[in-house]
């Protein structure tokens, strides 16, 4: 069905997002230096580990090989999570949290598009909500961060 096979491409490419924003958050909960940060990203990627294991779940369940790591056509899109790993410098918290900044807001983007697609079911819509307020969540936190940092 062709467009269970578009739905396997939106959610391989999300899958590829999740895995950028899991190794991104534990790159940088590896390099922060600061405790409070490595605790909520250490949180994060564990967060973002649960979403892997929920959108394989629904790869599967369409058809699509859950194991794909690479993401669909639209893998071709710039991974803003690849960031992290350059910006990682020591005690340079502003730098990490921008990264993340910059990856969270693309992964919402790309939720965003993806919910745009009619033929979700109900089930995936309300995952893949669900999925989008926490990176909102997350983004609000790291930004608030952010402003305390720079402020310090």
């Amino acid at each position: 069905m062709e467009s269970n096979k578009k739905i396997v491409e939106n959610l391989t490419h999300l899958l590829s997002i999740i895995n950028d924003g899991k190794e991104g958050y534990k790159n940088a909960a590896e390099n922060a230096d600061s405790p409070e940060l490595r605790a909520l990203f250490t949180t994060y990627s564990i967060q973002r580990a649960e979403f892997e294991m929920e959108m394989k779940s629904f790869i599967r369940q369409f058809g699509g090989d859950a194991d794909n790591q690479h993401g669909g056509p639209l893998g071709v899109l710039h991974r803003t999570w690849i960031d992290i790993k350059t910006a990682l410098t020591p005690n340079d918290n502003s730098a990490v949290l921008g990264a993340a900044i910059t990856g969270e807001t693309s992964a919402m983007k790309a939720y965003d598009e993806v919910l745009t697609d009619g033929n979700l079911t109900y089930e995936l819509r309300q995952e893949l909500v669900s999925q989008r307020e926490a990176i909102h969540e997350c983004l609000r936190n790291i930004q608030n961060l952010e402003k305390q940092y720079a402020h310090s």
